[in-house]
């Protein structure tokens, strides 16, 4: 499994923000009302969908999905981190980093296929305006939706297998989280055959699923530049743009730090890109799809006008 420091128990201290000690109050500070908003907002994407009969459509179906991926996916690695930063125990055991790295990659690869599954929903929603409701059909969202978390997971399954038979130095992770560009990182002697492996997983969900939502998108454009009417054109424009923006944040972050080689990944950088992605963009995914949707923004005022009068 590797050899480590045995006063440690064959565990990893996590450097997190040691190297810049005034800012960790800040950090702590900003990264829990970051957590906060996440938590607030994803819950409050997955109750209006569930209990407002008009978002009971596939898109919304699939939003409640993201949401509670966000949800789990920033709580897998924040806690840990508003620990590291408020107190002095930055240790964590090789079977809690391993888990964490197995939670972290299987919750981030469902995200990463869920997005393509949007995607096709935008699409047959867009270009198959007429079909849109038989191509859609419940039976189909729940098993694309399956499909989304068991492809996740086996991805993450892969690739924890592969870094547990690589042969690592060392305790210390120069990171807040375990991460897998960091155990690269540790290797200790050559595993270019599994990294190589490693890579084409990775390939395989991050850049396949984002060429096949631009190529989606490519074709949503050509549909939506031939509608005559302005409100349609602007309205299918509006929620598509939403998810782009969501795919463009997600797969950004993503292609840098897992697409890149081992010896040029920087950790010092790849911790910053790490706040993005584990921390504002799950907390941006909800205010991108309220503030710009017209009916879950409805939605919302409903349920709020409800409390106000029952208040």
């Amino acid at each position: 499994m590797g050899t480590f420091n045995t006063s440690l128990g064959g565990g990893f201290i996590l450097v997190g923000f040691s190297d810049w000690p005034l800012l960790e109050l800040i950090f702590f500070i900003y990264i829990l009302i970051f957590y906060s908003i996440t938590l607030l907002g994803n819950t409050a994407i997955i109750a209006l969908s569930r209990m407002d009969l008009r978002l009971h459509t596939p898109m919304y179906f699939f939003l409640s999905h993201l949401s509670f991926l966000d949800l789990c996916f920033t709580t897998s690695t924040v806690p840990q981190l508003l620990i590291n930063l408020h107190g002095h125990d930055r240790t964590i055991s090789y079977g809690g980093c391993v888990a964490q790295l197995f939670i972290f990659l299987a919750l981030g690869s469902t995200e990463s296929v869920l997005l393509v599954v949007m995607a096709f929903d935008r699409y047959a929603a867009v270009c198959r305006p007429l079909h849109y409701t038989t191509i859609m059909h419940p039976v189909l969202c729940q098993a694309l939706a399956i499909a989304s978390w068991v492809g996740g997971f086996l991805n993450s399954l892969i690739q924890t297998g592969l870094m547990m038979t690589m042969p690592l130095c060392g305790h210390r992770l120069n990171h807040f989280f375990c991460e897998m560009p960091v155990f690269l990182k540790l290797a200790c002697e050559d595993t270019g055959g599994t990294e190589v492996k490693m890579f084409v997983a990775r390939v395989v969900i991050v850049a396949v699923p984002a060429m096949l939502i631009l190529g989606s998108y490519a074709q949503i454009a050509r549909a939506v530049l031939k509608v005559k009417s302005v409100a349609a054109r602007r309205k299918a424009a509006g929620t598509c743009g939403s998810h782009l923006l969501v795919v463009s944040l997600f797969y950004g972050s993503a292609t840098y730090t897992y697409l890149q080689p081992k010896d040029s990944y920087s950790e010092s950088k790849g911790k910053f890109v790490a706040l993005f992605y584990t921390i504002v963009t799950p907390m941006l995914n909800p205010l991108i799809y309220t503030l710009r949707n017209k009916d879950m923004k409805g939605a919302l005022w409903k349920v709020l006008g409800r409390a106000a009068a029952t208040g």
